[in-house]
This record gives C-alpha cells, sequence and structure tokens, in this order.
C-alpha cells in the first residue's frame, strides 16, 4: 500500500458557481433601480434606500467589539498553508496562546453567535478561558476548510504508512513556531486543546513537540480506532457511524454534503443491505479511500497497530504535562482517554504532570451543561465545575506567566450513584495485580442468578439462546434515526433504559438479589464468558446494568431503570488474535475475554446489579454471518445463518470492587 497521504489527491471539488445567472440578476436589478431613481427624482421622493451592491452582513462599528479577530494563512514546511484564526481580548498583552486544531471548521468555531463579545462567539467551555486572560487560536487541518493540501482522516505519523515529509506532528509544530515568532501579544507559551478528533490532534502534537508547547488537554480523543474508539470495537465495525462520519468528513472539502437515506428506521435500511460492504456500495461511500481503507483492514493489523497512538505515545517521553478528560458514557470515543493515560502514566515519575478526569458525560459533555444526561440527574453542572475548577487552573499553572500551582490529584472522577467527585492518586482503584484492592468475580449462574460467590457445582450448566441475523437485537428502541440527523438523539444512546430489550428471547439476563449495601466500582470491568456456539463465528455483547428500585422518590421515571453502567462488544473470529482471525470451533465450550469501558459508579442498596449477554448490537455494528468468511465487509446473503448460543456457568465478570465510600 502507498502513502495515504496520496489518496485524496485525485477527489475533485466542484467550486459553488452560478456563472451567468449572476451576472444576469446583477443586470436585471441595476436596470431596476435605474429605472427606481427616474421615477424617484420625478416624484422629488427621497434616494431609494436599497444598495446596488447589497453586503452579506452589516456589522457594528469596530470600537464597540471586546476583541480582534485575525484571519491568516500560516505556511507548513512543504509549502502548505493551513488558515488559522486568531481571537484577541483587547488589550491584552504578553498572554499565553491556547490552539485547537480541527477538521469541523475554524470560522464555525469562532462564530457561535452574532456578537461584539468574545466569550459569546466561542464555543461553550471556551467562555471560561476567553475571559481570564487567553489568546484564542483555531486552524483548519490541511485539506479542509480554508487550509490548503489534501485531507486524510487520520492522517498517519511519517513512516510506513505515510511517505510524505509531513504529518499532523510537523503541522502542530509548524504552526505553534510561527505563532510564536508572529503573534508579538503571546508571552511564548502555547497550550493545546481539543475534542474527539481534535483531541487525537493534541497526541498528535505530543509526537514531537515544539519547546513552546507547555500543557495539553486532549478530550475524548481518538487514539485506538479498532480497540475501542470510533470505528471498531474489538473487530466488531459500528458501521452506522462509521458510514455517516465518512461520508460528511471525505466526500467534500467544507463538509457540506449529507448520506441520505430511503427509509425512516436505519434498522430496515441496514438490515436490507446485510454487509456493511453491501451498505457502502449502495450509499456511494465505497468510492471514498478512507472507506475503502476500512474494508481492506477488518482485523487489527499493522495498519491499525501502528496508529494506536496509545501504543506510540508508550515510547515517547512525557515532555509536556497532559489534562485527559474522559467521558463515562462516551458513545464515541470511550477507549481513549483511559488508555492513553495508561501509556503515559509510567513516565510520571513525581505523578504530577500526567492527569485524568472521568465524568459523568457523553462525547465531549464536559464541554457544555453538566447537570444532567438523558434521565439522569446529577444535582450539580459537572461541566461547568469541571473546566473552573480543573481545566481553569491547570491551564493557567503551565500558560500563564504568574500561573499558580493547581494542586490537582492525578485523577479525578465523579462517581455516579452518589453523585459526587472523588479524587485518586492513581487509575484504576482496582485491578489485576499491584493494586490494593483485587478485582472480585461476580458470577453468571444458569436460571438467571448473579451472585458473588461461585457456582457450587462443578458440572457444565449452561443457558441458550437462538440468534438469527435475520431478527438481531437493536442497539436501542426503534425507530433508529441516522445519528447525525436533526432528529436524532445519539448523544445519549448509552444511558437508555435498557428493559424494552432485556425480555426478548436471544438476550440472556442475570440478576442479584435486591442490594443492601452499596457496591463501589472504580476501574475497568473485565469479562471471562465461558460459552459455545453451533456457528463457525460470533459476536458476545455483554451489559453491566444498575436496576433501580421499582419506585424512585421525586423522579417516578426512573422506577425500574435498566441503566447501563458498562458494555461492550467482542468479535469472536478474534479470540486467540486480534491481528489474525480464525473460525470457532462449532459447539465447543471456549472462553471469551476482553473489558468493558471504565467506570466509576455505586450500585446502591435497593438496587440490583444486572448482567446481559447477547449477539447482536445492531445496526450500531455490523452483522456477523455466525459463518467465517475471510472478510466479513463482504460477506454474502448465504453466509448469514441462525445459530444456538450457550452460556455457561462459571462465566463471570470481573468487577472493580473498591471500599464504600
Amino acid at each position: 500500500m502507498g502513502s495515504v497521504a496520496q489518496d485524496h489527491a485525485n477527489l475533485n471539488f466542484s467550486p459553488a458557481c452560478q456563472g451567468k445567472t449572476v451576472t444576469t440578476r446583477a443586470k436585471v436589478i441595476a436596470v431596476a433601480l435605474s429605472i427606481l431613481a427616474i421615477h424617484s427624482a420625478t416624484a422629488q421622493q427621497p434616494a431609494a434606500d436599497l444598495p446596488s451592491d447589497i453586503p452579506a452582513k452589516l456589522k457594528p462599528a469596530e470600537e464597540s467589539f471586546d476583541f480582534s479577530k485575525r484571519d491568516v494563512m500560516i505556511p507548513m514546511r512543504d509549502g502548505v498553508k493551513l488558515h488559522t484564526v486568531i481571537l484577541l481580548p483587547k488589550g491584552l498583552t504578553h498572554a499565553p496562546l491556547l490552539l485547537t486544531r480541527t477538521p469541523y471548521g475554524a470560522s464555525k468555531a469562532v462564530s457561535q453567535a452574532d456578537s461584539s463579545h468574545v466569550q459569546s462567539v466561542v464555543p461553550w467551555g471556551d467562555d471560561i478561558v476567553m475571559m481570564s486572560g487567553y489568546i484564542r487560536v483555531y486552524q483548519d487541518v490541511r485539506g479542509k476548510y480554508g487550509s490548503e493540501g489534501n485531507y486524510v482522516m487520520n492522517r498517519p505519523l511519517r513512516g510506513p504508512l505515510n511517505s510524505s515529509a509531513v504529518d499532523h506532528s510537523t503541522d502542530t509544530y509548524d504552526t505553534i513556531d510561527w505563532l510564536v515568532k508572529n503573534v508579538p501579544e503571546s508571552n511564548g507559551r502555547v497550550g493545546i486543546i481539543g475534542t474527539s478528533y481534535g483531541g487525537f490532534l493534541v497526541l498528535m502534537a505530543l509526537i514531537d513537540p515544539h519547546p513552546a508547547l507547555k500543557a495539553a488537554v486532549p478530550i475524548a480523543p481518538m487514539v485506538d480506532v479498532w480497540r475501542g474508539d470510533d470505528w471498531f470495537h474489538n473487530g466488531a465495525f459500528r458501521q452506522i457511524y462509521a458510514l455517516d462520519y465518512t461520508y460528511e468528513q471525505t466526500a467534500t472539502r467544507k463538509s457540506d454534503e449529507t448520506l441520505w437515506r430511503s427509509r425512516f428506521d436505519d434498522y430496515d435500511t441496514f438490515l436490507d443491505a446485510g454487509s456493511a460492504g453491501e451498505i457502502g456500495r449502495r450509499s456511494g461511500t465505497d468510492q471514498l479511500p478512507f472507506w475503502q481503507r476500512l474494508t481492506q483492514h477488518p482485523a487489527y493489523d499493522n495498519y491499525w497497530q501502528q496508529q494506536a497512538l496509545d501504543r506510540i505515545l508508550a515510547g515517547r517521553p512525557l515532555n509536556v504535562p497532559i489534562l485527559y478528560v474522559h467521558g463515562m458514557w462516551d458513545q464515541e470515543d470511550i477507549y481513549g482517554a483511559p488508555a492513553a493515560y495508561a501509556a503515559t502514566e509510567a513516565k510520571d515519575a513525581g505523578n504530577d504532570r500526567n492527569f485524568l478526569v472521568i465524568g459523568p458525560w457523553r462525547h465531549g459533555g464536559g464541554n457544555g451543561d453538566g447537570s444532567t444526561l438523558g434521565p439522569l440527574q446529577f444535582g450539580q453542572d459537572t461541566g461547568l465545575w469541571f473546566r473552573k475548577t480543573v481545566l481553569q487552573p491547570f491551564l493557567d499553572q503551565y500558560l500563564q506567566d504568574d500561573g499558580k500551582p493547581a494542586n490537582l490529584r492525578p485523577v479525578l472522577a465523579f462517581e455516579t450513584g452518589s453523585n459526587t467527585w472523588r479524587p485518586y492518586d492513581r487509575w484504576p482503584q482496582s485491578c489485576e495485580s499491584g493494586c490494593a484492592a483485587p478485582l472480585k468475580p461476580l458470577y453468571l449462574a444458569s436460571g438467571g442468578a448473579l451472585s458473588f460467590e461461585p457456582p457450587a457445582s462443578s458440572r457444565p450448566v449452561y443457558d441458550e439462546y437462538v440468534s438469527d441475523p435475520a431478527k438481531p437485537v437493536p442497539y436501542r428502541l426503534r425507530p433508529l434515526r441516522p445519528v447525525y440527523w436533526p432528529d436524532s438523539t445519539w448523544r445519549n444512546w448509552l444511558v437508555d433504559d435498557q428493559r424494552n430489550l432485556s425480555d426478548r428471547t436471544d438476550v440472556l439476563v442475570y440478576t442479584t438479589p435486591v442490594l443492601t449495601s452499596p457496591v463501589r466500582i472504580a476501574g475497568q470491568p473485565k469479562v471471562h464468558l465461558n460459552a459455545s456456539t453451533t456457528g463457525t463465528d460470533a459476536d458476545w455483547v455483554v451489559k453491566l446494568i444498575d436496576v433501580y428500585p421499582d419506585e424512585v422518590p421525586h423522579q417516578p421515571a426512573m422506577g425500574g431503570y435498566q441503566l447501563m453502567v458498562g458494555a461492550d462488544i467482542f468479535r469472536g473470529r478474534y479470540r486467540t488474535s486480534l491481528e489474525h482471525p480464525a473460525p470457532i470451533a462449532a459447539g465447543k465450550v471456549l472462553e471469551y475475554q476482553f473489558a468493558l469501558p471504565n467506570a466509576d459508579h455505586v450500585f446502591l442498596p435497593g438496587h440490583r446489579i444486572m448482567v446481559e449477554v447477547q449477539s447482536s448490537w445492531f445496526p450500531l455494528y455490523d452483522l456477523n454471518p455466525q459463518t467465517y468468511v475471510d472478510n466479513i465487509f463482504f460477506a454474502k446473503p448465504s453466509d448469514y445463518r441462525k445459530a444456538t448460543q450457550r452460556v455457561y456457568s462459571g462465566s463471570h465478570i470481573d468487577l472493580p470492587v473498591t471500599p464504600y465510600p
């Protein structure tokens, strides 16, 4: 495979041009205005107010603004220029620069409102920073919006996957170098902050950081998009998200096209197509280079391993203080921040330069109002509290001339259930080895029981269900709308009530008795599933759920609510190797091991703990045909077959249980 930097070189971006229509319209208006002027003069009326050349927007006088804006094109080492917007609050001198690099439009980012006040034009969350003495900088990555060059999704670092002389690391270095030399109002210190793809770009800046880069804040970053971020989870393809995002981001330079649908319910759209490869073909997305790369690399091969940022950062020194920000219900990048934090924590000898914040948030939820998430109420604006109490002091310490020590603990997590912020010296609090509190097994027993006591009998006992690809388990209540459409509630799906799905015959349910004392977890649960299938491939979905009491005072709708605390999927073909898939031996009991997302949660007295097991999570994840094929992306209709799945007693989830409070 050649350089991915060349993949987009042949894409044609047609300029929006109306040609002679504009000229003709202008002539018509000019003639009409001339007639109007003659008529007005004859009638001795005042001249018409309508100018011959109408401006797009009438702006207030410049002196009424409390900031100035500079649009500049910053040259990179290969000659490509990147569009950059610099917001400078008036009267600010010798101030730090705070940079965000984005594929979503720098000008969009600084146009949140028509206002002469800087705190109104920047995105929600930036107002805290802007009001406290920062020069704010936004930049379009190469190939997007106002920047020159070619856009490559998740452009790899220079090397085997990128034979060019540039990558996001070099672009960030060159940008910072230009800023500290050409913004005289700066104090020469630069911080970088970004969410999601922007968080990925923050981590790219740390590969070979510029000496002026003094602080980094990756929020919900894309880190390993095969293991558990955007495109795959443990080998299962996140088709509805990847399809729309790939199309929106790579079909046009300005991301101004939306993928159409022929059905109201995405469940029907994807079920009719069958394979992810077929939905790509039908939508035309298969013509896009990034989609082609996705379908060419279904396994965790060198292509994905060499781009995994936690692996890359583990081999680099920790030169810049980092504040990782993670959301417990991040619907897009739930893997990245804790994984990257763990990779860089080994470099933090003094435990004072590598920080992690875990909030009760959706993807990037700490940037906005963090009072609620779906039906969950937290009793405070957790987002505002984080930005004022953690983010602002962190940035000030490393970037301001008179920065005071932030006195942050290495880890700060919001404990859901009790709705309390907890400071820690390390994460996780409970783990497999080297921790004061070892993981505690929670056993699945035949008949739907769930207990911390191991099964009394050693004989094989199982529960079973039939998994039918023609009737997959939906990942949420239908109808399912496309993730980016205006009526979508995609952002909240991880806190959906699961009781509408737990009564399906192809979902196994295991539940504890009502708890008489709290059970607190602070870490990453580990699944150990002993199971068999009559097929030669299978997906295993495991959900850890908090079941609320039948009655919840002051919030009746939460009575009996089934809240996912952690859930994930594992594609069975990768049981022995993520890189080299293999068929499953039909009918043989095998162990499947994988981790659930990180959680800091208390199952309160009166609640119950529930575990669910199923073999589809559709159409978020592509259908497993349950017959082994070399590349599931291109499975044929005849490959999809029913299979009987058995889950055996002795299966368990190792929970990171810690003392409470």
